[in-house]
């Protein structure tokens, strides 16, 4: 597939439907967006949270140090000002995954691969599962954030939908703040699957329009207004938009 676009994922499909232009800017020109403080203690989080569940008997400490470990590797080189504080969130949050998902047991597996292929696509939707336990039917996608929602986010769902597959599985989000966690099951899970795969047909219609990336950034403009413009990415706005 031409600009290297050689798969689906449900977060490529996600930010199309939220950002058509940071999509664009990201698949088909090939600039990423910068990510800030919040995504990677995210990254950092689970870490400390697998290490915990793969190990049962490990103590929280050494969670939260394996935790700090890869927020501090992953922010090293950060320009974001709220790094420090966003690290001091980590233990807590670490705490609250574990006392949550641990009752569960030890996951089966984690960062499990999925691959889908309906019919119509040219391309796979691939993804992979923070946790799985195959004996209990269930797999879990951890979400740290600011607020504990009261629900399922639709793009979260719509990731989950991708990795509970067969009737058989059922599929739950963890979502995890620095004060809280609620675990929400995924309902209509064909529905979300669906959804995903109609955004992905219409990603390879826009994808056959042209072979000059160029075409692309002449036919969609940025939403300053967005987050996904926030910070250092505005300049990304103005360096290929003029805007």
């Amino acid at each position: 597939m031409k600009f290297n676009y050689r798969h689906h994922s449900p977060s490529s499909l996600n930010l199309y439907c939220a950002s058509p232009a940071m999509w664009v800017l990201e698949k088909i020109i090939g600039v990423r967006q910068q990510v800030g403080a919040p995504a990677h203690r995210g990254t950092g989080v689970e870490e400390g949270v697998t290490l915990g569940l793969l190990n049962p008997d490990a103590p929280l400490r050494d969670c939260i140090e394996a935790a700090f470990k890869k927020y501090d590797t992953v922010s090293a080189l950060s320009g974001d000002a709220r790094r420090q504080d966003y690290r001091e969130t980590i233990p807590a949050m670490v705490e609250h995954a574990l006392k949550e998902l641990r009752p569960y047991g030890v996951p089966s597996r984690t960062q499990g691969f999925v691959e889908w292929k309906p019919e119509g696509l040219s391309l796979p939707v691939v993804g992979y599962f923070d946790y799985e336990w195959a004996d209990h039917g269930v797999i879990v996608d951890l979400k740290t954030t600011e607020k504990l929602p009261s629900q399922n986010k639709v793009p979260h769902a719509r990731q989950v939908a991708l990795y509970a597959s067969t009737d058989n599985m059922d599929g739950r989000l963890t979502y995890c703040t620095p004060k809280k966690v609620a675990t929400y099951r995924v309902e209509n899970i064909r529905e979300h699957r669906h959804a995903l795969h109609q955004i992905a047909l219409r990603v390879e219609k826009l994808l056959s329009l042209s072979d000059d990336p160029e075409f692309f950034k002449s036919i969609i403009v940025p939403d300053l207004e967005s987050f996904y413009w926030n910070g250092p990415n505005r300049q990304l706005a103005f360096d290929h938009w003029g805007i």
